[in-house]
């Protein structure tokens, strides 16, 4: 099978030639950038260094899938937040201070995907649906609500929200999703084939997993109402508590760290679901050796994962040996 082809089987609930692996997060490291001399901040920032170092994951790595952007910040910025550079060795982030207060109305701009780096985005994600075409899915990732509407307030103020003003949180909360959707009709528009949304301030080692039912749940719903491709829905932490939420959001992939039970998740969210998951990025797949990642990678299969993946996103310093030990593990199954 072409990667495409052994990804869609599971997602049909077909039976694959072999289990896929890619990552629903950036997957980029120094040593992949050298293989392919292409180097940040640039890949933050250009289309054609961003197309290159996400080629790596397929022509270095043996992935099944490529992925773009390899930060989360590119929906806040242009929304209006400050944004400091990861210059070359680190991702951009959030500044202070956030453009909004919490008793603010935020406004969606009319002209939204021609700020910041969007059109550079775009402009990637187009080539790489014409170098790899049909063969090798693009997987394009914008940021949850949630964590949108906390760029916007600042965290801080966003999860005193959560307990303290609620209703206070809806607006930004709309704009979040708005943001998230436009940008993602966006990228399929522009060839990509999957979108994975990353939500890591819904975690709930920020929020109560009822938060997340009565105000996050909700806004995933609607955006993944309107997303005509497959959607890959990634929170960071255990997500043991709001899991089966999550499976009601409309995602056809969750994408679980190995903190989180992937039996516990089949039984919350029942047959249709396919979980992604594998080894834990800080503890495993950056500091031990490839043959702990791989009994990792092990486990996590026995449990119940159907598309082998970092559990979140990569180190940038991570061995290019364990990630290719990874493909290995893949090729097993």
């Amino acid at each position: 099978m072409t990667p495409r082809e052994r990804i869609m089987a599971v997602l049909n609930h077909e039976s694959p030639d072999r289990m896929p692996c890619f990552g629903a997060n950036s997957t980029v490291t120094y040593e992949q950038m050298e293989r392919v001399q292409a180097f940040w901040p640039d890949g933050h920032e250009k289309a054609e260094a961003m197309a290159k170092q996400a080629l790596a994951a397929y022509t270095v790595l043996g992935f099944d899938a490529v992925r773009v952007p390899f930060c989360q910040t590119i929906e806040a910025e242009a929304l209006g937040c400050r944004i400091k550079s990861g210059k070359d060795k680190g991702i951009p982030g959030i500044d202070h201070p956030p453009p909004y207060k919490l008793d603010d109305l935020p406004e969606f701009p009319k002209d939204f995907l021609s700020r910041g780096r969007i059109p550079e985005l775009l402009k990637a994600v187009r080539i790489l649906k014409k170098e790899l075409g049909d063969e090798v899915p693009v997987v394009a990732g914008i940021i949850g609500p949630f964590t949108i509407a906390g760029a916007l307030l600042e965290t801080t103020t966003l999860l005193r929200a959560t307990f303290k003003k609620p209703d206070k949180m809806r607006p930004f909360l709309d704009v979040a999703e708005k943001a998230g959707t436009t940008l993602a009709k966006a990228l399929i528009d522009a060839g990509a084939d999957i979108i994975s949304c990353e939500d890591m301030t819904a975690s709930p080692d920020l929020i109560a997993p009822t938060t997340y039912r009565d105000y996050e749940m909700e806004y995933q719903a609607k955006q993944f109402e309107q997303i005509s491709v497959p959607k890959i829905l990634h929170i960071c932490g255990n997500v043991d508590s709001i899991v089966e939420y999550m499976g009601k959001t409309g995602a056809e992939i969750l994408s679980l760290e190995p903190k989180s039970d992937p039996k516990l998740a089949r039984e919350k969210c029942g047959p249709d679901v396919i979980l992604m998951g594998g080894v834990d990025t800080a503890t495993t797949l950056f500091m031990k050796d490839a043959e702990t990642v791989k009994k990792a990678c092990e486990e996590q299969i026995a449990k119940g994962i159907q598309i082998l993946a970092p559990g979140c996103a990569v180190a940038p310093g991570t061995p290019l040996e364990n990630l290719l030990a990874m493909v290995e593990v893949a090729k097993r199954h």
